[in-house]
């Protein structure tokens, strides 16, 4: 008997399980499990497969592509597809900006802009952070001025993933600099190829490039590309950052980085025994795997007790995501300990199968799952506010 699922949901969890494995190519497959970076036709390739089957936008209004899911068959999928080493549908599209127009986007945002993302004809970016207002996001000073031929657009945005493939980008810029720092911001859509819109890559720790600087020059933009009304951009980031904060959580991806943990220190001799005989080692395996069995029946009450009608955010997301990200780490920890020296070895994106365990540059690159999706300290102050009224 599971602790969480129904015959039928176990069921559901298995025909999952052998399309993900049979339909998702084992190439793709085998760099998520490596922790290898992923070329921009991988994610169109991975993506358009699940869209074929309705897998990519699941948890959307049916009218959208949908798949009008019990909250349990959602929590099923989600762990499925990163147990089996798929790539998540584009986080940008799926669980950030599609999900805000299916809510608050005008009936024509939602028949131009859907689809596309649900199917990756149209990658997205976000623009949130700037250079002073990362943390403390409402700090914001990119600006959205109106004239008579729409906003024209003035600021930088930092830290932005993928914006060298990116078509679009969602970006929050101040229409009203007046009162309160939260108040008179607006939530706008802006096309890449706009005149005045330059993106310069961010080298970081690990040597790859997956972020950047995003300028905004006197770009203009239509009044059309307004998700929602003026000056309420603030509730929708919120809306937004409560999605994205419960999926950082990635429970199948840390139980499918512990299982490969204790296969392979099972496998790998330390003397006259095996690393998982070690038992210092062991216990701290252990402890994870229990730490994460606590995080899943977390996410499991949070999903059946949220009201899905509605767009508030859930502060519990906080929880998920602070709690969830510690996990990923100590798994990914765990695993470079398991890798040893073979951790230091480049295979070539072509060559999976060369890869150890775990490289170092997905261990340095999982540092910063502490930070984004609103970093782990002011996860503690949402808490400490809205859940423990402190």
């Amino acid at each position: 008997m599971h602790p969480f699922y129904s015959a039928d949901e176990l069921r559901f969890r298995d025909e999952l399980r052998e399309f993900f494995r049979r339909e998702i190519p084992e190439r793709i497959r085998a760099k998520v499990s490596a922790g290898q970076p992923l070329e921009k036709a991988d994610f169109i390739e991975s993506q358009r497969i699940l869209n074929a089957k309705g897998l990519a936008v699941p948890h959307w209004p049916v009218e959208w592509g949908g798949k009008g899911w019990t909250t349990v068959q959602r929590a099923i999928y989600t762990e499925e597809l990163q147990r089996a080493a798929v790539p998540l549908p584009l986080q940008f599209n799926c669980y950030m900006v599609g999900p805000v127009i299916a809510a608050f986007g005008s009936q024509a945002q939602k028949e131009r802009f859907l689809a596309r993302a649900a199917n990756l004809d149209d990658w997205w970016c976000q623009g949130f952070s700037e250079p002073d207002a990362g943390s403390d996001l409402a700090s914001l000073k990119t600006r959205a001025v109106r004239t008579d031929r729409g906003y024209v657009v003035t600021g930088q945005k930092i830290w932005t993933t993928y914006a060298q493939y990116a078509d679009w980008i969602f970006c929050l810029a101040r229409t009203d600099p007046a009162g309160k720092k939260q108040a008179g911001i607006s939530f706008v859509l802006i096309d890449m190829k706009s005149p005045g819109v330059t993106v310069r890559p961010i080298i970081t720790i690990d040597g790859r490039h997956e972020v950047n600087e995003v300028f905004l020059d006197e770009v203009l933009v239509p009044y059309e590309n307004l998700v929602g009304e003026e000056n309420r951009g603030w509730d929708y980031a919120k809306f937004l950052l409560a999605n994205e904060r419960a999926g950082i959580a990635r429970i199948g991806l840390s139980k499918e980085r512990i299982s490969r943990v204790r296969r392979l220190a099972q496998e790998t001799s330390v003397g006259d025994r095996t690393l998982w005989d070690v038992e210092t080692f062991r216990v701290r395996v252990l402890q994870v795997e229990a730490e994460l069995k606590a995080l899943e029946f977390t996410q499991m009450r949070v999903l059946t007790t949220s009201d899905q009608r509605s767009n508030a955010p859930n502060p519990v997301s906080s929880i998920l995501k602070l709690k969830g990200s510690q996990l990923q780490q100590l798994a990914t920890e765990l695993l470079m300990e398991v890798a040893g020296v073979e951790s230091f070895h480049i295979a070539s994106p072509q060559d999976a199968e060369a890869a150890p365990a775990l490289a170092l540059e997905t261990y340095l690159n999982f540092r910063k799952v502490s930070i984004y999706g609103g970093s782990n300290e002011i996860q503690r102050n949402i808490i400490a506010k809205t859940i423990l009224n402190l």
